[in-house]
């Protein structure tokens, strides 16, 4: 296993911790901003399929052991040019620098691949065999322009992996938006206006953004449920 800095690093995978790439994934998107041309980057978030499963069947080391399998496959498949981190629980996160989307899907689905050819011991009797794995793709500046709207079209894309069967990657796409009649009072709405001049971004998108948060903190947006 490499040499983990605590402060960096996810102690089980080595891998870099949530804090770290968020702070890592900024100045990235920023210099992708900067460059002439926009340089293509890709967000892809990985998340094992009823991995809950398998610690209750099988036990936490077996959990871990599984986790670390994964973060080997994405070092020696995903390319050189990435960023990942074991974003928390079994879910991880990759940045692909310079990659178009169509090249980064195919490096993770030879991630995804190679995992599903994996063997592994739980116990002297049982072997798991195949680690399978679904995720959701999304592409600076093709499907959006913020860290937010990305981590939100790659978590949708996910999602859709996960409805569909799991065991697929899934690219984003601009879903269809639904009107809803929603009321808010005068002080909300001169908030919500000035926050979004703050920030440079759109309004519906702080809306979006603030509802993701809310199905998440109910467990809603659970994409095992």
């Amino acid at each position: 296993m490499p040499k983990v800095n605590r402060t960096r690093n996810d102690e089980l995978t080595g891998m870099l911790n949530r804090l770290e790439f968020k702070e890592r994934f900024s100045e990235l998107l920023a210099n992708a901003k900067a460059n002439a041309q926009e340089a293509p980057l890709s967000l892809v978030l990985l998340d094992v399929d009823r991995f809950s499963n398998i610690n209750e069947q099988f036990g936490h080391l077996t959990g871990d052991n599984l986790l670390i399998e994964i973060a080997k496959v994405i070092r020696a498949h995903a390319g050189e040019n990435v960023l990942a981190s074991r974003y928390g629980g079994d879910e991880f996160a990759i940045i692909f620098l310079g990659d178009e989307r169509e090249q980064a899907f195919l490096k993770i689905e030879q991630v995804r691949q190679e995992l599903s050819q994996v063997e592994l011991t739980a116990s002297k009797d049982n072997k798991i065999r195949g680690v399978f794995i679904s995720g959701g793709l999304a592409s600076f500046p093709i499907d959006g322009r913020t860290e937010s709207e990305l981590f939100r079209k790659a978590d949708q894309a996910l999602y859709r992996a996960k409805k569909s069967g799991r065991k697929q990657i899934r690219l984003a796409y601009n879903e269809r938006m639904v009107p809803k009649t929603t009321h808010y009072t005068m002080t909300q709405l001169e908030r919500l206006s000035n926050l979004a001049e703050e920030r440079g971004v759109n309004e519906a998108d702080l809306l979006r953004e603030a509802m993701d948060d809310f199905l998440t903190k109910y467990g809603v947006n659970n994409v095992e449920t």
